[in-house]
């Protein structure tokens, strides 16, 4: 359930208060980068499930000795 328009706002002007407007830039700057890590991992874990999966769907060929 996503907070309303309302919510946010309180939430807005909690977080301006406790850490003023010199601190917002740095925490935003934090919270991106957090964001910025955990969707690549997820992209790696996507990728890798997808090649895993891929491989279990392909025939194995036979290795011609000779």
């Amino acid at each position: 359930m996503l907070p309303s328009p309302s919510e946010i706002m309180v939430i807005l002007i909690a977080v301006l208060l406790l850490f003023g407007g010199k601190g917002l830039p740095g925490i935003a700057r934090y919270v991106g980068k957090i964001m910025r890590k955990v969707q690549q991992a997820s992209r790696d874990f996507q990728r890798e499930l997808n090649i895993d999966l891929n491989d279990e769907d392909e025939p194995k060929k036979p290795e011609l000795k000779g």
